[in-house]
């Protein structure tokens, strides 16, 4: 057969499997990617053998799916990019940077320190550091955000840490392939600093391009009218971007990616993500499917123990580090473990790393040995297949610990478990978290002339609410004792303003368990709503028929 089309007929094998199996895990509610990272496995050379491997291609050009893989690879960090807001990650503050700089600096020492003492050398145990210390943003915020945990606390903590790796991914990578099997310090950290500066040019490059070139294009795509050019561009930038980085000697991947966070700051923004969605779904397909490609199932079998007591490893130490970060910024035990439970895998831009580390240099000299490769690889996809699990058992493992704690006597510990003394008070208003809702309550309270006693878990938020003279707790409305320090028996109202369903729940039933006061909370989604007035409250403010009706007036005052 010709060998154009028995190229294609991999690509259609792979899609096909990728999609009936991703349906499924669809249906099971698992991530789709999963499904995608199966089929690859399923068709790969080591099972079906229906798509074979550049690798297994003899005096054959590298047409085969590990090659558009590449590029798929390329083209979706470059949507990545695209999505990724440089102003989202600046609004999170320094506290959430310096959280994600903790947990990579944190996770790297454990494992790279635990595989220089199982026997790697140096170069190795970096390399390997680095790996397991990215999560997998792609696949926790959609599980996150389908269980409305995006706004909860440990779900704002662990979105603040992914997207720092989302960023740190740039420097890991030149540190990744400056590594060298029997390379000194010196020598890493010199062809470190020389992968900063290509990259440093690259991001200048990036910089007058969209600052100077850029806008010319928009005008001129704007007059012409012409809605297939933005697509166009697209692609054409994503597959420049990738190989002009690669002639520089940089990841193409890398530079398609630091494309992508250019233009997604740009005013084309919008319009580009927008427009190459379905396109994003192809190249997400492809990169996933190609990571199962290289899952060697027989290999898996021969080192089973291995892969199990690693996975054990990822899913348990990576939280413990996630968990002492969040203790170390005022989270509680609940939060923290929560945000690390969630966040107890190898994620997808650990492959990139993987392979840079695995084919950076000769393969004779390679950083990783093919053994470490197919544990890296085994063991991501085994802990993304877990993820949804870990995030559906997150919070209530992060209560159980909390609570153990608490019987030991360790649960207050924390800055954020604390409360202090309070002067009585009645027929007040007990307001349960101090976001702009919140505020607004406040307001409106103190306008009225009714006192008002704050509870956040954000000691920060607590602080300036006493400064402004607000009787204000850091806690959990959920626990009895911190209504009660809010003297929530005396209380003529609870407003429960959190965006977080499952906590507004509990707070509502601790509230009517303790006072007579009327409950009124927050549904921020309206199928929470029956929920929220089952566990107690007796007024539910439902967003989305407020803001439909709104919109609704807004729109009549102009027709």
């Amino acid at each position: 057969m010709d060998i154009f089309w028995s190229f294609l007929l991999q690509v259609l094998v792979l899609l096909a499997a990728a999609m009936v199996l991703g349906a499924i895990f669809d249906r099971l509610r698992q991530s789709a990617m999963v499904g995608y990272l199966l089929a690859g496995v399923l068709v790969g050379p080591h099972v079906l053998n229906l798509v074979i491997s550049s690798e297994d291609v003899v005096d054959a050009p590298r047409l085969t799916v590990d090659a558009i893989a590449e590029l798929g690879v390329a083209l979706l960090m470059f949507s990545i990019g695209l999505e990724f807001s440089v102003s989202k990650l600046r609004a999170m503050g320094a506290k959430t940077l310096l959280a994600g700089l903790l947990q990579i600096v944190g996770t790297m020492a454990v494992f790279g320190g635990g595989a220089m003492a199982l026997g790697q050398d140096f170069s190795a145990a970096v390399a390997i550091g680095a790996i397991v210390s990215l999560s997998s943003t792609a696949v926790v915020l959609p599980m996150l955000a389908a269980r409305s945990e995006v706004d909860s606390v440990h779900g704002r903590f662990a979105l603040g840490i992914l997207l720092l790796q989302d960023v740190a991914v740039i420097p890991l990578v030149l540190i990744v392939a400056s590594l060298g099997s029997g390379s000194g310090p010196g020598a890493i950290m010199l062809g470190t600093l020389n992968g900063f500066l290509l990259v440093g040019l690259f991001i200048v490059a990036m910089y007058l391009f969209s600052r100077f070139v850029l806008p010319y294009i928009v005008k001129f795509a704007g007059e012409a009218g012409n809605r297939e050019m933005p697509i166009l561009f697209a692609i054409v930038m994503a597959a420049g971007s990738a190989w002009i980085a690669n002639q520089l000697g940089i990841s193409p991947a890398l530079g398609a990616f630091i494309a992508g966070i250019f233009l997604g700051e740009s005013v084309l923004s919008t319009q580009l993500r927008g427009d190459i969605g379905p396109l994003k779904t192809v190249f997400a397909t492809l990169f996933f499917a190609s990571i199962g490609l290289v899952a060697d199932l027989p290999w898996v079998w021969a080192n089973l123990g291995q892969v199990l007591l690693t996975v054990l490893a990822v899913v348990l130490l990576k939280p413990a580090v996630v968990w002492a970060v969040g203790k170390a910024m005022g989270l509680t035990h609940r939060h923290a473990i929560a945000a690390g439970v969630s966040m107890g895998q190898i994620g997808v831009f650990s492959f990139v790393l993987a392979k840079v580390a695995y084919t950076q240099h000769a393969r004779s000299d390679a950083i990783i040995t093919d053994d470490t490769f197919n544990l890296m690889v085994s063991v991501t996809i085994a802990t993304l297949f877990l993820t949804p699990y870990l995030v559906r058992i997150a919070l209530p493992t992060g209560a159980l610990i909390q609570r153990g704690l608490r019987k030991v006597g360790l649960g207050q510990s924390s800055p954020a478990d604390a409360v202090v003394s309070s002067t009585p008070v009645e027929d007040h208003v007990v307001i349960v978290g101090f976001g702009p809702a919140g505020r607004e309550v406040q307001q409106m309270m103190h306008a009225a002339g009714r006192p008002t006693v704050i509870i956040d878990l954000n000691p920060n938020t607590v602080m300036e609410a006493r400064a402004s003279g607000i009787p204000a707790y850091v806690g959990d409305a959920g626990r009895s004792d911190i209504l009660q320090h809010a003297q929530v028996q005396n209380a003529k109202a609870v407003v429960i303003t959190l965006p977080d369903p499952r906590a507004a729940t509990a707070a509502i039933r601790m509230a009517r368990s303790l006072s007579t006061a009327t409950v009124i909370v927050r549904a921020r989604y309206a199928r929470y709503e029956d929920d929220l007035r089952a566990a107690g409250a007796h007024a539910v403010v439902n967003e989305e028929t407020h803001v439909g009706a709104l919109l609704g007036f807004e729109v009549g005052k102009t027709v």
